[in-house]
């Protein structure tokens, strides 16, 4: 399936998500001028999210998404859903780092929230996403294991509150069943979901609290005031605030943002439904896998036993011809029994890259807000940019501040040279990969 990336389409892109979704009846079409507390620029995770925490606090909403709800990220990606907020959540030097000192501790307590929202939301609103609970870090080789072996006794000291595993190379096969891998750590903390089905089911939950919610509804120009007036190709919304949610789709709405954000190309594949006898062998848990790699292999299973299978990135900003002839070697290098496997599905998009790989977060103006560059983990930690900004607007800033203070250098060089300069620092990080093995 060919990759479609324009900015207006009379449906989603062609994806195993698109065809296994519960939900595609079209949400409404902006017409005229309308007026809100609050309008959201944006229907992926960041904007929907942000629709549900303000309408369940009772607050007059307005979410503009320029295609259809999960159409850019949100809707294409792994469906890994990972906790943490920028490092990682044994790295709790870094968060000090980053947020500093007396941050530091809550800045970690928000990215392990970061899971616990979605888990909370698929089942207040009883959304059917295929959520599941169990993620494993794979190791190839012994400094990983070691690497593994400290990430478990770090976090277990930080007071981790879900159970981990360690799985050495005598168990590795009741996890994943490749010779690539020789251990690795189990986290019942983290999982999967099918993304598509999540962001949309929130929009329905966000939808029934009274949010409105329309799509076909590109934004081309912002009024700043003390009211913010957002128009569209169809009409204009009047609003006291506004969040910017379109992350690496937002394109030049706001100069400053584009400025500090690369779209980065992702890619997935997905198998024909796989012989039950044959996903046992390969996949016996059905955990979410990723291998310790910077240019990393991912990889889960879905609910009808496809092998649901990325490990590509582009920084060119141009598609790859045939994913298949991409991704299908990088499968098998995992799989090998899989070679004779069809490959009924492949998609792609950009997710948002930011210099110093950590979310973004703050204002461009008094009454505007914004969150992007989520660095390819964004499926949780959108929600909890969400929640903190829909904090933050309700009058509580406490936490808001914590992320808002963290600052996001632009890419040097402007939007001629940020691509070719972060592949090259990718080429760099894939030659680490290659001297380490």
């Amino acid at each position: 399936m060919r990759i479609r990336d324009r900015i207006h389409t009379d449906r989603l892109p062609p994806s195993y998500y698109t065809a296994s979704c519960n939900d595609l009846a079209p949400f409404q079409r902006l017409e005229g001028t309308e007026k809100a507390d609050v309008c959201i620029i944006g229907g992926g995770f960041t904007g929907v999210a942000a629709a549900v925490e303000l309408a369940e606090r009772g607050v007059d909403v307005i979410l503009l998404e320029q295609n259809q709800i999960g159409w850019g990220a949100s809707g294409r990606n792994g469906g890994q859903v990972l906790g943490g907020y920028g490092p990682e959540l044994d790295e709790f030097d870094k968060y000090t780092a980053v947020y500093g000192q007396d941050n530091a501790r809550t800045a970690w307590e928000m990215a392990n929230e970061t899971t616990d929202i979605i888990r909370d939301r698929v089942a207040k609103y009883k959304i059917k996403c295929d959520l599941e609970w169990g993620y494993f870090d794979a190791a190839m080789k012994s400094s990983e294991m070691k690497e593994l072996e400290e990430k478990q006794h770090v976090l277990s000291k930080l007071g981790y509150k879900h159970e981990m595993q360690f799985v050495g190379k005598d168990q590795i096969h009741n996890v994943v069943g490749s010779e690539r891998f020789i251990g690795g750590l189990v986290n019942m903390g983290w999982g999967q979901c099918h993304p598509l089905n999540l962001v949309r089911g929130e929009a329905r939950a966000a939808q029934k609290l009274g949010a409105k919610i329309y799509e076909d509804a590109r934004v081309s120009k912002l009024v700043y005031g003390d009211k913010v007036t957002v128009d569209t190709d169809q009409g204009k919304v009047i609003a006291n605030k506004v969040i910017l949610a379109g992350n690496a789709y937002l394109g030049q709405l706001v100069p400053k943002l584009d400025a500090r954000i690369l779209p980065c190309g992702s890619y997935v594949i997905a198998t024909e439904p796989l012989d039950k006898a044959l996903a046992d062998k390969i996949m016996p848990k059905r955990y979410a896998v990723c291998d310790q790699r910077w240019a990393l292999d991912y990889f889960r299973m879905s609910a009808d036993d496809r092998l649901l299978f990325g490990g590509l990135a582009t920084y060119t900003g141009i598609h790859p011809r045939d994913l298949v002839k991409a991704i299908r070697p990088l499968m098998l290098r995992v799989f090998p029994e899989l070679k004779d496997t069809k490959i009924d599905y492949t998609w792609g998009g950009y997710i948002g890259i930011g210099l110093n790989r950590i979310p973004q977060v703050g204002k461009v103006d008094d009454n505007v807000y914004f969150a992007q560059a989520y660095s390819g983990h964004g499926v949780a930690a959108t929600h909890l940019s969400a929640r903190v900004i829909a904090e933050a607007i309700m009058g509580d800033t406490s936490r808001f501040d914590i992320i808002a203070h963290v600052k996001h250098p632009p890419f040097p060089g402007g939007r001629l040279l940020r691509k070719p300069a972060q592949a090259v620092g990718m080429a760099y990080y894939r030659m680490l990969d290659t001297l380490k093995r």
